[in-house]
């Protein structure tokens, strides 16, 4: 694939020649960190890594803990492909690649919570803690029209001010939400989802030639099993890999 692709691509795709990667360790369905190298593990730093090879440069990683502050660091160009959900305030700084990933949004409510249902939770008086910038927090701003969302910079600490304070709801990815709640008994894991999130690769705009290389590489990745094969190796079985996108 390397020698497919023109070397103005490979320039506009990485300009440093380095294919410099935005890891977010906030999203642990997609990243996790190495516990003795402290690099990223997981279906976006499988992704990345092949990415390069397949351009023939090197990779380097640029890690985060949660998506508000991947996006952030576009403004100062730090990063040439990231890996986020695709989200409209986004798409207006970042071209997206289809999806490779669909995940879910989901509550936690104290374990003794009128609750019971998502549906139930755009109420008045309802106070849902959420990481700043991250997909959820941008759709749930966009669509509970009398909740209030009252944001932390990661996930974690959105989950320990959901605690601290007392809130009504705290929300986020299903995975770690669930791990959350079995943690914390005194919580509870709403059933079914507020979102479905789709995780996209993506790159700044106005890099036009490589974007067509990069929707590429993912409907390859996705077709040939590489996603599911990174899922199940990082023991994300329940992550769903996306239907295929037209290019």
């Amino acid at each position: 694939m390397a020698d497919a692709i023109p070397s103005h691509v490979v320039q506009a795709l990485a300009p440093t020649g380095r294919l410099r990667a935005a890891i977010n360790f906030g999203n642990t369905v997609l990243a996790q960190r190495d516990p003795v190298t402290g690099e990223p593990r997981g279906v976006s730093g499988e992704l990345a890594r092949e990415f390069a090879k397949r351009l023939g440069i090197p990779s380097a990683f640029v890690t985060f803990d949660a998506a508000g502050k991947v996006f952030e660091a576009l403004k100062r160009g730090e990063w040439d492909i990231a890996f986020l959900a695709i989200d409209p305030v986004r798409a207006a700084e970042i071209d997206f690649t289809g999806p490779y990933v669909l995940i879910e949004g989901a509550y936690v409510v104290p374990k003794d919570s009128p609750i019971k249902t998502t549906d139930e939770v755009d109420r008045d008086d309802i106070r849902v803690a959420a990481a700043k910038g991250s997909a959820y927090e941008l759709h749930l701003t966009r669509t509970l029209e009398r909740a209030k969302v009252v944001t932390q910079p990661t996930g974690s600490e959105a989950c320990e001010m959901f605690l601290r304070d007392k809130l009504e709801v705290a929300a986020g990815v299903k995975q770690p939400m669930t791990k959350f709640a079995e943690e914390h008994p005194e919580t509870r894991l709403l059933p079914g989802r507020f979102m479905a999130i789709e995780q996209a690769m993506g790159m700044p705009k106005g890099r036009d030639a490589g974007v067509r290389a990069l929707r590429a590489f993912v409907e390859e990745m996705k077709a040939s099993g590489f996603v599911a094969r990174a899922l199940e190796r990082s023991g994300q079985n329940e992550a769903v890999v996306a239907p295929p996108t037209p290019i």
